[in-house]
């Protein structure tokens, strides 16, 4: 399976498990996280984990699969299957926090940021290698990146291609929490545990009202926050 799934009180532990090829990207793996992202929505997990097996988080797309001959409307839907990642990380009800580690490149690096929150080992390289390789970026990056980082740093990073630390990640903007080696995946297990007994109402509108903030004008996310407000009122959560 080149996608692992388990559902841990309450929490979706999703494993990318390419190992071979240091997860990288072919359409079986992003069928794979397509389907365990509807799997955790389906079985109301409160929060999800993505990770990698083996030595990378992934390396981005697989440059040495053998790709069937398309025409322009099936490469469209393959690639318009990628975005379908993100769609289904914002869908999702409750925080998803990427645990990245070794190479978190391309499409991989998208697929962390796409997250709610990320955490990162020390010896994580993150990076975007597609112009240097003839590729566009995907994943909604084109918006996010900029929102991240700024416009200038964001073709900085998209244009050159350089990598970058854990630690400069971090300092960019890019990652929430920097842990040594191999403490990625019980970090993010123990944020998990945290944000799981958050009142599941409120966690959900609060990551609703920064997602679609980032398409709204200030009064349309204004006007949805005063919606948010009337509406934990009256959940009966605390």
């Amino acid at each position: 399976m080149a996608v692992e799934y388990e559902l841990r009180d309450g929490v979706a532990l999703i494993h990318l498990n390419r190992p071979h090829r240091l997860n990288a990207v072919v359409p079986e793996l992003t069928e794979g996280l397509v389907g365990a992202l509807e799997r955790a929505t389906a079985e109301s997990a409160r929060v999800a984990v993505l990770a990698g097996r083996g030595r990378a988080f992934c390396s981005g797309h697989d440059l040495k699969e053998q790709l069937p001959a398309q025409d322009v409307s099936g490469l469209h839907r393959r690639v318009d299957r990628i975005q379908d990642v993100t769609r289904r990380v914002r869908a999702f009800p409750g925080p998803v926090i990427a645990a990245v580690h070794g190479y978190a490149l391309g499409a991989g690096c998208e697929f962390a940021l796409g997250c709610d929150l990320v955490v990162a080992a020390e010896d994580t390289q993150f990076g975007f290698p597609e112009v240097a390789v003839g590729l566009s970026v995907t994943g909604g990056i084109s918006r996010l990146l900029p929102l991240l980082v700024g416009p200038m740093r964001a073709k900085e990073l998209l244009l050159l291609g350089e990598r970058l630390g854990a630690a400069e990640a971090a300092r960019f903007g890019l990652v929430n929490r920097v842990t040594p080696a191999e403490g990625h995946e019980q970090l993010a297990w123990e944020l998990a545990c945290q944000l799981r007994e958050r009142p599941r109402a409120a966690l959900a509108l609060a990551k609703q009202a920064l997602d679609r903030g980032l398409d709204r004008t200030l009064e349309e996310s204004m006007a949805a926050e005063v919606d948010h407000a009337v509406l934990t009122c009256f959940t009966g959560e605390s």
